[in-house]
Order: structure tokens, then sequence, then C-alpha cells
């Protein structure tokens, strides 16, 4: 499968049953000159909770796209409400889409929506189907929900998990999570976009490497296969 990074926690999956995009924050991200949404065209759209540098273009790619907004139940009845197809999970529960089977899980943050309104509780994700299963973290502390995950979904290929700080668990927590979460290979993300979340990207792969994981940093635009 194929994995493009567009900054901050902006994730484009390419899966033998689809195109999904995670958490879409473009025109408000600083370190991306290219605003073109128009070259995303996903099949679905999974937003992990309401803040605005998560959600900022959800609205527009899902209408050019006609995707799926797969969220939470506010979330989704927030766009919803704005004439968009949606479907609403919450937490432990899953459901089977085209792209797979899509599992809603714990994320300790805090949400609320760009206008103010109540985002309910923020989740990651875990996405399988036959020959692959990964987990996005979405923003997140770490937590012991996360032994969770390999209890009750099959074996994670890789994760993307949050290693910023500040708002979300740091390097040094995100690699205690890979141990929990039983997976070898990290994608990082919600880093570097401003200057709190800034890090030092070689004490970063050091953290992991200590723990035997890989730690993998992304170039804005950069696509890998997994």
């Amino acid at each position: 499968m194929k994995i493009t990074y567009s900054g901050h926690s902006t994730f484009t999956v390419e899966t033998p049953n689809g195109t999904i995009l995670f958490d879409p924050f473009i025109s408000g991200n600083p370190l991306i000159e290219d605003k073109d949404l128009s070259r995303f065209k996903p099949d679905c759209i999974l937003v992990s909770h309401g803040h605005m540098d998560h959600v900022a273009d959800v609205e527009a790619i899902a209408l050019q796209s006609e995707a799926l907004v797969i969220s939470n139940y506010e979330v989704s009845t927030w766009f919803g409400n704005k004439g968009i197809k949606t479907h609403p999970l919450n937490h432990g529960g899953k459901n089977k889409f085209d792209i797979g089977t899509v599992k809603y899980v714990n994320a300790v943050h805090t949400s609320s929506l760009p206008d103010g309104s109540y985002g309910g509780s923020p989740g990651g994700f875990v996405v399988w189907n036959e020959g692959y299963c990964f987990y996005f973290a979405g923003d997140t502390a770490l937590t012991m929900d996360m032994k969770l995950i390999p209890m009750t979904c099959p074996k994670l290929d890789f994760a993307i998990l949050p290693i910023g700080d500040n708002f979300t668990m740091g390097y040094e927590d995100a690699a205690i999570a890979a141990e929990f979460i039983q997976a070898d290979k990290i994608i990082g993300c919600h880093y570097d976009t401003f200057g709190y979340i800034e890090i030092d990207h070689n004490k970063a792969k050091a953290a992991f490497a200590e723990k035997g994981k890989e730690l993998i940093l992304m170039e804005l635009g950069q696509t890998i296969e997994l």
C-alpha cells in the first residue's frame, strides 16, 4: 500500500480496496506551499476529532470527491448538516466499509469543532482488510488502552503516532506506545508544524531504536510503500 504525507497529521493511504484520507489540514498549514485541494480524491475521509488542524479541509475535499466522512457521532453530525455523506462511530465500535473494517478506538485528548460546538470524544482508527492492518492514533496521550489493540484487532503492519509533545504525547511516550500496540514500524505525525511541537529528529529516532522499533519521519509530499 502507498502512504503519502501532506504535513501535520494528514496522510493519504492507498489500499487495494480504496483510498483513505486522514485529518486533512492543508490550507492552514504554514509549512505547505501548494494549497491546491483538487489533488485529493479519496473514497473516504477519517477524522479523529474536531480541532481545526484536523478538519480544516474536510468539507471542501468531501464535497469535491463525494467521499464518505467517518468520525465520531458529533463530528459526523456536524459535517452531515453541511450536506456531506457521513458514517458515525463511537469508541470500541467497528463497521465494514468498501475500504475495509474500521474500528474507532480511544484517544486521550480534547475535541471541539471550529465554530466552538461540542466535538465529542476524540479517537483513533484501526483499519484492516485481507492482507493489511494499521493504526492511526489521532491526537493522544500515552494510554494503557493501547494495549487493547493487539488483543482486539489483527496484527498491525504499521502505526501512525503523534510525536510532537505539548499537545500530544512526545516521542519518548510514543516509543512506549509502539510497544503497547506491538508495532515495529511507526510513522510519526503532529510534529514540526509550529513552534510548540518542533522536535529533534535524531533523538526521536534514537528513542524508538532503543526499543527495537523503526520511526519513519516522512518529508512533505513524500510517498512510501509498506
